[in-house]
């Protein structure tokens, strides 16, 4: 519990909400303090007793007993207005007691309104903290538990600790304040018997404590199963065109169901060890009360014991123990709070991104050189990296083409640059002999030194899995530059030839689109994603299959702004067209994870088997003619 508390001080910074709660709370309690001691004193003249004689007193003659107790603040006027007659006492208490019950209502509503507002704004406080922290976690560390995982933790965890401080808050707090006032009532009616209903509390403490445990161990199960339902769920309906193209539907619903069970059966029995206490409780109270109701008869009929405090008493422990009994809840609540909460600070404990220290220097606009010095990456839960010990320079301005097999690396060496991922921390060659750290180098800086943010502007990036989001089209392209201008926005629309089709759409650049860029065609969502890598006006263009989803006549067009735009930039380029490959400066052949020659077409073409049979079976044509099939090679 001790990480639910930790979250739960960031309350303090709300205090005078914290403290209006607080008081309302207290005002309950003594509110139905008050009330149980006008039903006992209405009861007293009432029931008969031993005492019925001396019970019979008018209300001022007990108003000026109290005045004389309390340093006789009631006015005497006040007192001299009370009534004197027997049935005329009994109106007043009555009239007095719906004036305590309507003051309470507006009491009790007060109370949750201040409650649950604070919660409120707990809960939204560290919703976002923890996506402000997710967003700034390594890619590494959320590719090894998935995105899924952390997604649930800011929707759900962050709400159940928001259960956790609402039952303490809402609930807890004035059931508490209104179970002392009737308890402080019950021992003023008659402490023998408060006392002996007393001893069965350590009981239910255990009772409560037992079943706590098993919440919490439930609980944590039923996350882990929500969560993996969770992910199922987004991955089909992610990749529904896949499922749908391979006739797989049945076998996602399948899957999806054996993961939807799981969870059904992690919280059902979440459930049944928090519905096992409640009938417990309530059956321990019950024999408490009657064997307390026992003895108290057994002294009314000795003449021991007033019946109007035997009922004030039993009365007040009935409305304490009700009041105690969603305690059960709150430990229940607390332990689901305390479950989610340590999962929360386990993703806060994470170290961020690093990168991200205002402090760290700024990094000058490239002008030099890139460099990857002896660099090597291995993705989380691979036997094997995807990059091994490579080293390239490349002079500013040049155009290089990146060109290898399937699964060789070039995806994973470009996401270096960015400091998507980092070199790993120990390299080593074939014979097993290690070397030092690689390293990234922009200008001879390395770009671990800098801040990440100065390196980042500098980046254009266009990939062939295009990212857009639910949005405008403006956003979108200005996604990252929301500084950029009207024009600016429409002159990188107009270079990527995008604006043909976008003022076709009613509302042209405010237009909105779905998520993931439902509406759009392969092509245009292609074109609006270099349209936003243009706009940034990087000093480093990456272009990894840029053009792959757009048809010749346009490729060709956009392709000619590309070599325009790239003009005066460091451009990086994995591309399937042979022209943008005979085009570079220089070509760069990878396989395995390995650098295996670098050099013009011509020169890998006469030395380099491994780049021609790239050219001969995986590089097309882009100047076949209309049915023609391409050739593959120059």
């Amino acid at each position: 519990m001790r990480d639910f508390w930790h979250l739960a001080r960031h309350l303090l910074a709300y205090r005078r909400l914290l403290l209006a709660t607080i008081a309302l709370a207290i005002l309950a309690g003594l509110n139905l303090g008050a009330g149980l001691v006008g039903i006992g004193a209405v009861m007293s003249r009432l029931l008969p007793g031993p005492n019925a004689q001396a019970n019979q007193r008018g209300l001022p003659d007990l108003a000026t007993d109290l005045n004389a107790q309390i340093g006789g603040v009631i006015p005497q006027g006040l007192i001299d207005a009370l009534p004197t007659g027997q049935f005329a006492a009994v109106v007043a208490l009555v009239i007095a007691l719906g004036v305590l019950t309507v003051f309470g209502a507006f009491v009790n509503y007060g109370h949750q309104f201040f409650a649950l507002t604070l919660v409120g704004r707990a809960v939204r406080d560290l919703r976002a903290r923890l996506y402000r922290h997710v967003v700034r976690l390594p890619l590494r560390s959320v590719l090894t538990l998935g995105p899924t995982h952390y997604a649930s933790q800011v929707i759900f965890d962050t709400g159940a600790v928001g259960g956790g401080l609402a039952s303490i808050l809402s609930k807890t707090l004035v059931q508490v304040s209104k179970g002392m006032g009737a308890l402080v009532v019950a021992f003023i009616s008659d402490w023998r018997i408060t006392l002996g209903g007393l001893l069965v509390a350590p009981l239910l403490y255990h009772v409560i404590r037992r079943t706590g445990k098993r919440v919490r161990r439930s609980q944590r199960l039923s996350v882990e199963a929500q969560s993996s339902m969770m992910g199922t769920a987004r991955s089909a309906v992610e990749h529904l065109r896949v499922v749908k193209a391979c006739t797989a539907e049945q076998r996602e619903v399948a899957v999806f169901e054996v993961a939807s069970n799981e969870y059904f059966r992690q919280e059902m029995k979440m459930r049944q060890a928090r519905s096992i206490a409640a009938p417990i409780l309530e059956t321990l109270t019950i024999f408490v009360l009657g064997a307390l109701a026992l003895i108290a008869a057994k002294a009314i009929l000795d003449n021991h014991l007033e019946p109007a405090a035997m009922l004030a008493a039993l009365t007040s422990l009935g409305i304490a123990g009700a009041c105690v009994r969603p305690l059960s809840g709150l430990s229940h609540d607390l332990q689901m709070a305390g479950a989610s909460a340590g999962r929360i600070l386990t993703t806060l404990n994470e170290s961020a991104e690093p990168g991200h220290d205002a402090t760290l220097p700024r990094l000058p606009r490239h002008r030099l050189s890139l460099e990857f010095r002896n660099v090597s990456l291995t993705y989380p839960k691979a036997t094997q990296p995807a990059v091994r010990n490579l080293s390239l320079s490349i002079r500013h301005g040049q155009t290089v083409a990146i060109v290898g097999p399937n699964g060789s690396g070039k995806t994973s060496l470009l996401s270096l640059i960015p400091r998507l991922f980092d070199p790993d921390e120990h390299s080593g060659d074939d014979t097993g002999s290690g070397v030092t750290r690689g390293a990234v180098l922009v200008d001879g800086v390395d770009i671990r030194t800098v801040n990440i943010n100065t390196l980042r502007d500098q980046i254009g990036v266009v990939t062939q899995q295009v990212v857009l989001f639910k949005g405008s089209i403006r956003t979108n392209l200005a996604y990252g530059v929301e500084q950029a201008s009207d024009e600016q926005i429409r002159d990188a629309a107009r270079k990527a030839r995008a604006e043909e089709f976008i003022l076709e759409r009613p509302g042209g650049y405010d237009a909105e689109i779905g998520e993931g860029g439902s509406g759009l065609s392969g092509g245009q969502m292609q074109r609006l994603s270099i349209a936003r890598a243009i706009l940034r006006d990087p000093a480093i263009l990456i272009l990894d299959e840029a053009t792959s989803m757009i048809d010749a006549d346009s490729e060709a067009k956009i392709a000619a702004t590309l070599s325009e735009f790239s003009k005066g930039r460091t451009t990086l380029v994995i591309a399937h067209r042979l022209s943008t490959v005979i085009n570079a400066d220089r070509i760069v052949v990878m396989d395995h994870g390995r650098l295996i020659d670098s050099g013009t077409h011509a020169e890998l073409m006469a030395r380099c088997p491994t780049y021609r049979l790239i050219a001969e079976n995986q590089l097309v044509r882009q100047d076949a003619a209309p049915g023609e099939q391409p050739s593959p090679t120059a």
